[in-house]
């Protein structure tokens, strides 16, 4: 266990909370900030407020799950949830989600927990992210630590054991559940696919049995969907390139993708609690040759995750305009689907390439979901 890791790593403590918030409300960013998502309150009142904030719990019941809310109302038109009813308040583990925004995936399952009067998780930060001292101090002001991406095979190694032993001791010490995303990164062509090498990195930090070993850290497969994917256009620019040579992202383009996860209009979305992965499942997945344990473990929480996926009536268009069909016509009107290709000839307007390719990509990432709900 590297305890210079976890230090460096974990979230904040509640007794670092008030120098935190003095560091955060002296920035520069601060106020832009109290203006856009607090617009009614005066700046200095405001401040005054923030600035008696001492605890992780208080701050984000009165800052973040505001601004949360706030992102909601003004670009969801309907966010239904269901399954936390189902969730124990004494029984921890990990939310392993499939990935499709940086900030909302996460944040959203936040607001839904404590709406049901549960305890919110910590969640994972990207060290991509971690650009300044600013980013940093809300981030694990909100309970978030750091995963460290990229690197060597031998430092990629070192910081995956890391990682796992910090969410194991989360889970079983500090009594904290975990979100990670289900593969290094959001999924871009609309396929959710749980990596292998991510519950490989689950089963590092014990050397309990198969089946125990997952038992104590409570795999609990969440699904979100959103009729509108965050960032679509800037993920068929991305997958267009990946197709002719290595992408490499633009300075600052991760929080370009942030700030558009955030104000892009969404439609509908949905999450889901499913049920977590069983003794009876994972012994069933033990019976397999070592590799094959976590493939099966993979698929059976893909088949969680699918099975509660929302399809909404943008993903049937898009399956029927790839597949020149009329299968799922009953599920969408004329107009929709009229709004649906006027939408993506718009947004593609402004990316260069073959068009007809880039259509190909833009309507697979709203198919991949049918796809996969018809594999099942």
């Amino acid at each position: 266990m590297d305890n210079v890791y976890f230090e460096d790593a974990r979230p904040y403590f509640d007794f670092e909370m008030p120098a935190a918030i003095q560091r955060v409300s002296e920035n520069l960013y601060f106020t832009d900030i109290v203006k856009k998502f607090f617009p009614m309150e005066n700046i200095r009142t405001f401040t005054e407020k923030f600035r008696k904030i001492t605890t992780v719990n208080e701050f984000q019941v009165k800052v973040m799950h505001r601004v949360i809310w706030t992102i909601v109302n003004q670009t969801i038109d309907n966010l239904s949830y269901s399954g936390f009813e189902t969730l124990p308040p004494d029984k921890k583990g990990i939310f392993i989600s499939n990935h499709r925004d940086i900030l909302l995936d996460s944040a959203i399952l936040q607001i839904l927990l404590h709406k049901h009067d549960l305890d919110t998780s910590e969640i994972t930060f990207g060290s991509n992210l971690m650009i300044s001292p600013f980013i940093i101090d809300i981030g694990k002001m909100n309970k978030m630590f750091k995963l460290v991406r990229g690197g060597t095979v031998r430092e990629v190694l070192i910081n995956s054991r890391n990682v796992s032993d910090y969410m194991r001791h989360a889970i079983t010490q500090k009594k904290q559940s975990i979100w990670i995303a289900q593969r290094n990164g959001r999924t871009k062509d609309g396929d959710d696919k749980t990596e292998v090498a991510v519950l490989k990195m689950f089963a590092m930090s014990s050397k309990l049995h198969f089946v125990d070993n997952f038992m104590e850290i409570n795999l609990m497969p969440l699904s979100i969907s959103y009729e509108f994917e965050p960032c679509d256009f800037m993920k068929v620019r991305e997958i267009y390139i990946s197709r002719r040579k290595q992408y490499e992202k633009e300075s600052g383009e991760d929080l370009v993708s942030i700030k558009n996860g955030i104000s892009q209009q969404k439609g509908n979305v949905s999450m889901v609690v499913c049920a977590p992965i069983t003794p009876q499942e994972l012994d069933e997945c033990d019976k397999f040759h070592q590799n094959e344990k976590y493939k099966k473990l993979a698929e059976i929480i893909d088949q969680r995750i699918y099975n509660s996926y929302k399809l909404w009536k943008t993903n049937h268009i898009a399956f029927d305009l790839l597949h020149k069909s009329a299968k799922f016509s009953n599920q969408y009107s004329h107009e929709d689907k009229e709004y649906f290709i006027n939408y993506m000839n718009t947004g593609l307007a402004n990316i260069e390439g073959d068009i007809n390719e880039l259509t190909e990509i833009f309507l697979n990432i709203y198919a991949n979901p049918v796809h996969n709900w018809i594999k099942i």
